[in-house]
């Protein structure tokens, strides 16, 4: 079985659920996606990382970091910067607060990155974009040069389109029709 197969198997298994849910883009949906199931199962990371660094490099991105908004980014950026250990140049993580702290340094950003650094930003689930624009505005306050966006499941709810439009290049795993998911 190809790593794009074992990877959806292993959403639709652990990840795709069907109901009435309320999602973070505010929108409702009959189905949710808790890519987190997937993407924090050792498997799941063995397969995520050396996809994700399989499209990044395809895409002709030259990042020193990867990371996004925390927590639906941190086990995919982390899961990248693994497989890149093995399959230099090394790309580091780091991962993007929801709020800057409050105490100690303040950061809103956390871990291998700074400022000048080229970086491929994370979104596990893309439905609207928001979280990945977040992180993306997040990085560049901080001095740093977003390459693309890198997501493991695309919604197909307009995120995608929504992103290229503001002028990233987006690069998904894989898509709700790919995971057998009908159109909402």
């Amino acid at each position: 079985m190809s790593d794009q197969a074992a990877l959806e198997r292993l959403l639709k298994e652990r990840s795709v659920r069907f109901g009435d849910f309320l999602l973070a883009s505010g929108q409702r949906s009959s189905y949710y996606i808790d890519c987190r199931l997937t993407t924090m199962s050792a498997q799941g990371m063995v397969l995520i990382g050396r996809l994700g660094l399989r499209a990044i490099r395809e895409a002709g991105w030259a990042p020193d970091a990867i990371g996004g908004l925390t927590m639906g980014a941190d086990p995919v950026a982390y899961a990248v910067a693994a497989a890149s250990a093995a399959a230099p140049p090394v790309i580091d993580a780091f991962s993007v607060r929801k709020e800057a702290k409050v105490h100690g340094t303040g950061r809103s950003i956390e871990g291998n990155f700074r400022e000048g650094a080229r970086v491929v930003v994370v979104e596990d689930v893309i439905t609207s974009g928001g979280s990945a624009e977040k992180a993306i505005n997040a990085i560049r306050e901080a001095g740093g040069t977003v390459l693309g966006v890198l997501a493991v499941v695309d919604r197909q709810q307009g995120g995608l389109a929504h992103l290229q439009r503001a002028g990233h290049e987006v690069v998904v795993l894989t898509t709700t029709s790919g995971l057998g998911i009908p159109a909402a």
